[in-house]
């Protein structure tokens, strides 16, 4: 059975790599992405993700494991995905100073006709920015590829008060569930 990873996500990719996954290949979705409305945040990032299990399988092997993830940001019941430009990155920035926002990352597993979806929810908390702080991390270039327009686990780290709940799952996939979905899935052990 191969493993397929179906993100461009260089973050995802590490993390599979640090728990010892090693033996697998990425295709990624270029699909876009659609928000329905009126979805929970729970509801939207399953399907985002299980959409992208689905695009992706058509490129795969009947029998390859396909592993897609979706994380969002949400403030204040609003989405906030990736910035489109900078611009659209400091109102994303200036909108989490002070705040706490909730990550939710949906993971889905699809093999030959089979598939599960979970979610992951962690609450971050960030302190004031100042507009010149949001504007020479924008020059970064760092938070464009990201949702909410920052990476916990880079530059923005600074920016983070505290969290509660899974780290990783702020980085993009979270590690503990997605290990017990793999055991329960198709039971693949990590360790």
């Amino acid at each position: 059975m191969r493993i397929v990873l179906a993100s461009g996500s260089p973050r995802r990719k590490e993390l599979l790599e640090m728990v010892g996954i090693k033996d697998f290949i990425v295709i990624p979705d270029t699909s876009e992405e659609i928000i329905t409305p009126g979805q929970t945040p729970e509801q939207t990032v399953c399907e985002i993700a299980l959409k992208k299990a689905q695009n992706v399988s058509l490129l795969c092997k009947k029998d390859d494991l396909i592993i897609a993830a979706d994380t969002l940001v949400y403030i204040d019941n609003e989405a906030i995905a990736k910035p489109e430009n900078k611009t659209d990155a400091a109102q994303m920035l200036r909108k989490l100073s002070g705040q706490s926002h909730t990550v939710y990352t949906g993971i889905a597993l699809l093999k030959e006709s089979r598939h599960i979806t979970q979610t992951e929810k962690t609450d971050v908390y960030f302190r004031e920015l100042t507009d010149e702080e949001i504007f020479t991390y924008i020059e970064t270039g760092e938070p464009m590829d990201k949702a909410g327009a920052y990476g916990a686990q880079g530059l923005a780290s600074i920016f983070v008060k505290r969290i509660e709940g899974d780290f990783f799952n702020v980085m993009g996939l979270p590690l503990c569930k997605l290990s017990m979905m793999l055991k329960d899935f198709c039971n693949m052990s990590i360790i």
